[in-house]
């Protein structure tokens, strides 16, 4: 016999579902956790996406601009004699706005790093090294003078140019390039540590490297440790000779 409609519902019809139990509210203590919670989270990704910017997107920044500054100061080298605007401490050939020469370091890598006068934040922002003014005054290189030729650039962000100065070893090369002239120096001793405030590492005969008499010296400072600013990392190097430049820029026998 065919089954009925109501005999359908009767073997289908299972048992009513039970009611869900009311859902407890959070307590003063839950709530406020849960409110720290949500604020620790958003702080890490707020801090995160600063140290992307701090590390990574100022580097960006920064390459591109020393990179358009460099192109400018080679174009106009490329001007010919007499071109550039001299700023009282080498020839006419000499542009202390834009770039005065390159700095090549190949236990860094041997990039091109442009170098600017002065070492303030601004300067040194653009990715580039700069040449102290204050509180001791460089010694430039085409001045022909002895003295000191001493750089700052940054270890971490803002295009890095020192972030790999634990690499460079005695003995190694450090050269400064200008429109006529390439400066061959050697590196004889690095001072992985000192105080920010010691300002006779830049001195005209820096002592603390171990040289007592007057030459021709160029010394590089940077941060450290890495992505701190607590102390100063240092490296002597001295003249060993120059190389006129020729119309090739064939580089020195160190960058080759």
């Amino acid at each position: 016999m065919a089954a009925t409609a109501d005999d359908t519902e009767e073997h289908t019809a299972g048992p009513a579902s039970p009611s869900p139990p009311a859902r407890r509210r959070m307590g003063p203590g839950a709530m406020l956790v849960s409110a720290l919670g949500e604020l620790l989270i958003t702080a890490g990704l707020v801090l995160g996406l600063f140290v992307v910017y701090s590390l990574w997107w100022t580097n960006v920044l920064a390459d591109r601009a020393a990179d358009k500054q460099a192109d400018e100061v080679r174009d106009t080298w490329a001007q010919g004699p007499g071109a550039g605007a001299g700023d009282g401490d080498g020839p006419a050939t000499f542009d202390s706005k834009n770039g005065i020469g390159f700095l090549h370091v190949p236990a860094m890598g041997g990039d091109d790093i442009l170098i600017e006068k002065g070492t303030t934040m601004k300067v040194l922002n653009d990715g580039v090294a700069g040449y102290y003014t204050d509180p001791v005054k460089a010694t430039l290189p085409t001045s022909g003078k002895k003295g000191n030729f001493s750089l700052a650039a940054h270890r971490d962000g803002h295009g890095a140019k020192f972030h790999d100065i634990h690499k460079i070893k005695d003995g190694d090369p450090i050269v400064f390039e200008t429109k006529d002239t390439w400066y061959v120096y050697k590196t004889y001793a690095i001072l992985p540590e000192t105080s920010k405030y010691n300002v006779d590492v830049l001195a005209k005969v820096p002592e603390e490297s171990g040289r007592k008499k007057a030459g021709h010296y160029i010394t590089l400072t940077t941060c450290t440790p890495v992505y701190t600013s607590k102390y100063r990392y240092v490296v002597w190097g001295e003249l060993v000779r120059t190389e006129k430049v020729d119309e090739d820029r064939t580089p020195p026998e160190e960058l080759r």
